[in-house]
């Protein structure tokens, strides 16, 4: 029988790859990770990708461990360490799809491709058997339609350059175009935005599996119930469920398969007015509405408007622009879905209409949530037909034939739901994040960019919520998907506090180094701002880094260029003025000013850690988080942790932020019932500076408290400000000081703009 684990009470996630870190990797720092306080590591994928994927997502074989990080025994040799330590493993599972782009490494799609409708593995996947008139596999994978007549025939394989598709038994004779003709698949231009299987979003190498087949879902988790079967793992995170075509049925026969007791949490995006699913048979979601209430509580809401006023000519309201890329995002990106709907709902009610996709477009741009086919959330289409129908003149007819072929046909519902969720990804976190420039540490994945901040009344409440509904929910401020990490979303966020000090320096350096594009320039000088070393050196690591960023984030924000058609001579503008941001004038003055302003981004750093620690949930400490981190964007936020530093550093014991992230998660060692079980209660402050301080308690023994907006603290000082603590005598776990009745702020914060305040009485 396996070694008993302790319950779930922290993870640290770690970024698995064949190329830097592996089975064995992770168990010789398991003696690190112990003495840090984690309770589970927390992997991202391990079955076999694709070769080469450094992040796993891009599953080939779903029913082998992958080789290159260890294999079945490498696994088996990591959870047995584990245990031995008391310690267990949660691992990453991507249930929506696999990977495709070299159809030679997957099987499964190999077989479909050789043998079309009449394979084995025909039904696995989500194919458009009728977009193609003769019933073949739509392929968009060509550089342009007159490749056709390069291919050729080698043997049981039709060659284009590297590229290898497979020719189906006794159809091998003839010349490369004239067997191409006999085959199951159509190969086309990938630029004609065709494909003709559902996509991960429009990721044209990760094709839909049909997860609400139960074949289909046996075969591919074959191996994950090994797993629970061996007890090797204690819980799995599952990613983008929301693509599936049935989430809740799919989480059922999860929870079937796992067992009543493994730890599931779901990579669910909540908007801020939705509520998780209570039906769900899962712990709760991967963090994100936490990420955005511990980070957002940080913001000065008083920087508001100077913000808005410095990029108000540059970018329109977000909420017109937000529907707007929604429309556009559905009709052109995902044009290819889109169709596929149309074709649905004309085969569901038998009528024909020409306004079918435009009021499908229009339709799910006044959807505000990914999919909305929960229980909870029945009545969010219906009010999203009202406004439509309100709001556009001429799309009734169109809007009654979709709500009809909704109400008849499940495949059109589920279709619908998948393209919203799509279409919600691609044109918000995918573009309109890129674009929106006002304090670009709002713009992440789950976030608002649009409510400025978290008050504390907000924060409180949700985390009085989450403590009673979703007191096992994963809580976060770093993923392998966020936008920036958290040290630099912290420092960016300090801009809210001096948004006119902000603003005369922008001004400033746009009139000396003139750029390309003056939105643009907005958006890049924050995050160049949030990475920006105290030293003013920019090495050459930090050079490429940024030159990376901005290529993707213009890309992205696809303003100018594009992934799809990149426009070189902005390209090549844009990246000439960033070399000169940081080589000219404007890198002295940003130097200066991170001088002036990195303290107080550290303050904030310090207090959105301690709050994502010790708020309801379970924590994740994203790899390599517990010490300072610059992180951006993936593959940024993806490189690999120099993990003798962090030793050293927990052994000198002099960091704060590890000291903060250690303390924290050895209490919630020693007070497990605490955190799993115990309440949320806000604890108030008095006195002139007392907005400045949030505090709050867990069960009956533990007191949190950090300051916030301290640039506006600078001058006053607390004051009177102070904190009533619960009956009992405290001890904070940060300075050893210990407390009882009044405290004051000034006194309680001396050392640290945090304190973890233990009851030390019983």
């Amino acid at each position: 029988m396996p070694s008993p684990v302790t319950p779930v009470l922290s993870t640290y996630r770690l970024q698995m790859r064949g190329d830097a870190f592996t089975f064995a990797d992770a168990e010789a720092q398991l003696d690190y990770l112990d003495a840090l306080g984690v309770s589970h590591l927390y992997l991202s994928p391990i079955l076999t990708a694709a070769t080469g994927s450094t992040h796993g997502y891009d599953v080939t074989d779903p029913t082998t461990v992958s080789a290159s990080l260890g294999g079945a025994e490498g696994l088996a040799r990591l959870s047995a360490a584990a245990r031995a330590r008391g310690m267990g493993l949660i691992v990453d599972i991507v249930p929506n799809h696999v990977g495709v782009d070299d159809p030679r490494q997957n099987a499964w799609w190999w077989d479909v491709l050789t043998h079309g409708a009449e394979s084995t593995y025909a039904s696995y996947f989500d194919i458009d058997w009728d977009l193609d008139p003769d019933g073949r596999i739509v392929l968009p994978v060509l550089g342009s339609d007159a490749d056709i007549a390069d291919l050729e025939v080698d043997g049981d394989v039709l060659r284009l350059g590297d590229r290898q598709w497979p020719v189906a038994p006794g159809t091998g004779d003839g010349s490369g175009p004239q067997v191409y003709e006999r085959q199951h698949y159509r190969l086309i231009d990938w630029k004609r935005n065709v494909c003709g299987y559902r996509r991960f979003f429009s990721i044209t190498s990760l094709a839909g599996l049909r997860q609400e087949d139960r074949a289909v879902f046996d075969a591919t988790h074959v191996e994950v119930k090994r797993w629970f079967d061996e007890g090797l793992v204690d819980g799995l995170r599952i990613d983008h469920p929301d693509g599936l075509t049935d989430p809740a049925g799919y989480l059922e026969w999860l929870r079937e398969l796992t067992g009543p007791d493994a730890w599931i949490v779901i990579e669910k995006i909540l908007a801020p007015d939705e509520a998780l699913e209570s039906t769900l048979p899962v712990a709760g979601t991967t963090g994100y509405d936490a990420l955005r209430e511990v980070g957002g509580v940080f913001v000065d809401p008083t920087g508001r408007q100077a913000l808005t006023e410095l990029v108000a000519g540059e970018s329109p309201g977000f909420a017109a622009a937000a529907r707007a890329l929604k429309v556009q995002a559905v009709t052109e990106t995902l044009g290819s879905e889109l169709a596929r709907v149309v074709r649905n709902v004309v085969t569901a009610t038998g009528q024909q209409h020409g306004d079918l996709p435009g009021a499908i477009a229009e339709l799910l741009s006044r959807i505000g949530v990914y999919r909305s086919d929960y229980r909870s959330l029945a009545a969010v289409l219906p009010v999203a037909f009202a406004e439509t129908a309100s709001e556009t003149a001429g799309l009734g007819d169109a809007l009654t034939i979709v709500a009809a072929a909704a109400d008849v046909s499940d495949e059109v519902t589920a279709r619908l739901q998948q393209l919203c969720g799509a279409a919600t990804a691609k044109s918000m976190e995918d573009c309109l994040f890129y674009r929106d420039a006002r304090l670009v540490s709002l713009n992440e994945v789950g976030g608002e960019p649009e409510w400025f901040g978290v008050g504390t009344a907000e924060f409180h409440h949700r985390s009085a919520v989450r403590a009673h509904l979703w007191p096992h929910a994963m809580t976060t401020l770093t993923t392998h998907d966020t936008k920036r990490g958290e040290d630099v979303r912290a420092r960016i966020g300090v801009l809210s506090q001096v948004p006119s000090l902000w603003s005369e320096f922008v001004e400033g350096w746009l009139d000396a180094t003139p750029p390309p594009d003056t939105a643009t320039a907005h958006f890049l000088l924050q995050n160049v701002f949030g990475v920006w070393p105290i030293t003013g050196h920019v090495m050459g690591e930090l050079r490429d880094r940024l030159h990376a960023y901005a290529e993707k984030a213009i890309r992205e924000a696809a303003t100018h260029t594009s992934w799809n058609d990149p426009d070189t001579a902005f390209e090549a503008a844009l990246h000439d003025w960033l070399d000169a941001v940081l080589d000219g004038p404007v890198a002295t003055q940003l130097t200066s000013l991170v001088g002036r302003l990195d303290p107080y981004g550290r303050s904030d750093a310090l207090g959105q850690k301690l709050f994502q620690l010790t708020t309801p949930g379970i924590p994740d400490v994203y790899q390599g988080t517990e010490l300072w981190e610059d992180s951006l964007v993936d593959p940024d936020n993806r490189r690999p942790v120099d993990y003798r530093q962090h030793r050293q550093a927990l052994g000198a014991g002099d960091h704060h932020k590890l000291r903060v992230t250690a303390a924290a998660l050895a209490l919630r060692r020693e007070r497990p019932q605490t955190f799993l079980a115990g309440g949320y209660r806000p604890v108030l402050t008095a006195g002139a500076a007392r907005e400045h301080v949030v505090a709050f308690q867990r069960g009956d023994d533990v007191v949190s408290v950090a300051g916030r907006w301290t640039v506006r603290l600078a001058e006053s000082g607390w004051g009177d400000t102070s904190l009533t603590l619960p009956p009992g005598h405290w001890t904070d776990r940060l300075s050893e000081r210990s407390y009882v009745g009044a405290v004051a702020v000034t006194e309680l914060l001396a050392d640290l703009p945090v304190a973890l305040l233990v009851r030390s009485d019983g």
